[in-house]
């Protein structure tokens, strides 16, 4: 089983992508996106992404993020509620790629032959409008 790890822009456009193993958290796999980060305003995550070396390593790359803190964080870090709410878009891309019966599916057992389904989709969907 794999994740998929995902930039997209404002417009719910798949940027960049990473199939990783299953187990891989979502931070894990961000890591390895981070070189592909656009210039953004404050980039957004949901809680998989909040981790204390992540956020740092975020931070060095002169980045302000805007992540919920975990409910059972200790020290909880602060984030802009109202930024968050846009994090649909990121929701959209994801059901975007979903609406292909053949990646909601995954009919493609193989890692490599799934990954180029969605390279296709996403080729789709940064050209052609919603």
């Amino acid at each position: 089983n794999s994740k998929l790890h995902m930039v997209s822009d404002g417009r719910d456009r798949p940027l960049s992508f990473f199939l990783s193993p299953g187990q891989m958290s979502d931070a894990r796999g961000a890591v390895v996106l981070l070189g592909d980060l656009p210039k953004a305003k404050r980039p957004l995550g949901d809680k998989g992404y909040d981790a204390d070396w992540f956020r740092d390593k975020l931070k060095r790359k002169g980045v302000r993020t805007c992540i919920p803190p975990r409910a059972k964080r200790k020290k909880p870090a602060s984030y802009n509620r109202r930024l968050y709410r846009k994090r649909h878009r990121i929701e959209n891309a994801f059901a975007r790629l979903k609406n292909w019966r053949r990646i909601a599916t995954r009919y493609e057992r193989c890692g490599d032959l799934f990954l180029s389904a969605i390279c296709i989709a996403a080729i789709v969907f940064f050209w052609l409008p919603k």
